[in-house]
C-alpha cells in the first residue's frame, strides 16, 4: 500500500545542526525535520549515536530508526582539529543547533553557546539538560526515567495503595523533545522579525511539570500532596471512572468506562446499556456524589456488563450510546490496525538494511496527510552531500579528510 505521507515544505531552506543523541533532542529534530528542515545528525564515526546499538537486530538499530527518520548523518572526528572547524564552519552557516550532552561537555568540546552565538548571532541555539541551570542537580546525569521520578510523574502515577509506577511513554524523553521543538519553531518566527537568535533550554525535569499541571491545580484546590489515582483522574472520582475486565481474560482484555461530571447524561446512557434503566433517577446514584460514596456498587454494575462483551465490542456499544469509552489496545493490535496505515500514521520506513519496517510517524496531518517518512540514514552517508553543499568542499579536500580519518562517509561501512 502506497504511504498516505507527503513531504512537507514548512521549514524548508531551515538548517539544523543536530549534535544530540539518545531519544529527547533526536525526537526533537525529528519533528523539525519531518516539517521540512534539513536535519544534519553529527556523529562519531566510529560508531556514531549511541542510540544506534539499542534494540539492535540484523543489520540497524530499530531504536536508531525510530527517532532519526528524515535526517542526514555527518560523521565526523569532534576532538581533532580539523574535524572540530567543520563543525564550526557549518554552525557559522546553521538556522539551529540542538545539543543534549551530559552536563559541560559541549563546552569542553568547544561548542558552547558563547562560541556558537558570537560565530552566528541569529542561530537558534536549543539545549536539553536533565536539570535546570541553579537547580541544585544541574550537574547531575538523567535519562527518561530520572526526570519522572524527580519531575513528580510516578508520584501520581500508580494504584493508591501502591508504589510509585514509571508510566510506558517516554515523557521525560519524547515529551522533553516536543516541548523544545515548539520553542525552536517560536524562535525562528521571532527571528524573522528581528534577524537574532536566541538560547533555548530545556531541563527534562522541568518538563514533566508541564506534564502534570492538573495534578498542581487539584492541590492549589485540595492540599498536597497529590495522591496516586490508579485508574482514576487526579482531579477527583466519578463513578464509573476506571479500566473494566472484559470478556476473554487476557492482559490487556479491558475497557475504560468514564462518565464526565459535568454531563449527567453520560451516567442516564450508561444505565441504559447496562440494561438497568430503573436505576435512572434513584437518589443513591443520582449525583456524583452519590456514587462516589457506592462506588464498590457502582463498579460492580459496570463490571457486571463487561465481562459479557469483548473490549472492542464493548467500545463500539457504549461509543455509540455517547458514552465515552476504549477498548485497552496492546501495541500488536494497534501495529496490525490497517486504518493507522491508510491514514498515515503508521508508515513503512524505506531502510536499505531493514525491509517493511512500519513505525509511527509525525501524527499531525498537514492539508489532509501527515508528512512522509523517510529513511534514518547510514553512519556518515551524507557527509560528502553536507560538506559540499554547506561549505562547497571539493571531492578531493573530501578524500583528503577521510584518509586523516577525520570525517567517515558513504563509501565507507556503516
Amino acid at each position: 500500500m502506497p504511504s498516505m505521507g507527503k513531504p512537507l515544505a514548512c521549514l524548508a531552506g531551515v538548517r539544523v545542526l543536530d549534535l544530540s543523541q539518545f531519544e529527547a533532542g533526536p525526537s526533537c529534530t525529528e519533528a523539525l525535520a519531518w516539517l521540512g528542515a534539513e536535519v544534519v545528525k553529527v556523529e562519531n564515526p566510529k560508531g556514531g549515536d549511541p542510540g544506534r546499538a539499542i534494540l539492535a537486530g540484523p543489520g540497524a538499530s530499530f531504536y536508531f530508526l525510530i527517532f532519526n527518520a528524515n535526517k542526514k548523518s555527518l560523521a565526523v572526528d569532534l576532538k581533532s582539529p580539523a574535524g572540530k572547524q567543520l563543525v564550526l564552519d557549518l554552525a557559522a552557516k546553521a538556522d539551529v543547533f540542538v545539543e543534549n550532552f551530559a552536563p559541560g561537555a559541549i563546552e569542553r568540546l568547544g561548542f558552547g553557546y558563547e562560541a556558537i552565538s558570537k560565530l552566528n548571532p541569529g542561530i537558534v541555539y536549543a539545549q536539553v539538560k536533565g536539570f535546570g541551570a541553579g537547580s541544585p542537580y544541574e550537574d547531575n546525569l538523567a535519562f527518561d526515567m530520572i526526570a519522572q521520578a524527580t519531575g513528580g510523574v510516578m508520584s501520581i502515577s500508580g494504584e493508591p495503595d501502591g508504589r510509585p509506577i514509571k508510566p510506558g511513554p517516554t515523557l521525560g524523553d519524547t515529551g522533553t523533545g516536543m516541548l523544545l521543538a515548539i520553542s525552536i519553531l517560536g524562535a525562528l518566527f521571532e527571528r524573522t522579525g528581528t534577524g537574532k537568535g536566541q538560547r533555548v533550554e530545556v531541563a527534562m525535569q522541568d518538563a514533566m511539570l508541564h506534564y502534570i499541571r492538573l495534578a498542581f491545580a487539584a492541590q492549589a484546590l485540595r492540599g498536597g500532596p497529590v495522591q496516586r489515582a490508579g485508574a482514576e483522574s487526579v482531579s477527583g472520582a466519578n463513578p464509573p471512572c476506571g479500566i473494566y475486565p472484559c470478556k476473554g481474560g487476557g492482559p490487556n482484555d479491558y475497557v475504560y468506562v468514564y462518565t464526565s461530571r459535568t454531563n449527567p447524561e453520560h451516567w442516564k446512557r450508561l444505565l441504559a446499556v447496562l440494561g438497568h434503566e430503573e436505576l435512572i433517577g434513584d437518589p443513591r446514584f443520582a449525583t456524583p456524589e452519590a456514587r462516589h460514596a457506592r462506588e464498590e456498587e457502582v463498579n460492580a454494575l459496570v463490571s457486571a456488563w463487561t465481562r459479557e462483551h469483548d473490549k472492542h465490542e464493548a467500545m463500539r456499544r457504549l461509543g455509540a450510546a455517547g458514552i465515552p469509552a476504549g477498548a485497552v489496545l496492546d501495541t500488536k493490535e494497534l501495529a496490525e490496525e490497517p486504518t493507522f496505515r491508510e491514514r498515515g500514521i503508521l508508515q513503512v520506513m524505506d531502510d536499505p538494511t531493514v525491509k517493511d519496517y512500519c513505525m509511527p510517524a509525525w501524527p499531525v496531518r498537514h492539508n489532509g496527510a501527515p508528512p512522509a517518512v523517510t529513511a534514518a540514514p547510514l553512519l556518515g552517508q551524507h557527509t560528502t552531500d553536507v560538506l559540499g553543499s554547506w561549505l562547497g568542499l571539493s571531492e578531493g579536500e573530501l578524500e583528503g579528510l577521510e584518509r586523516q580519518n577525520v570525517v567517515r562517509s558513504s563509501r565507507q561501512a556503516r
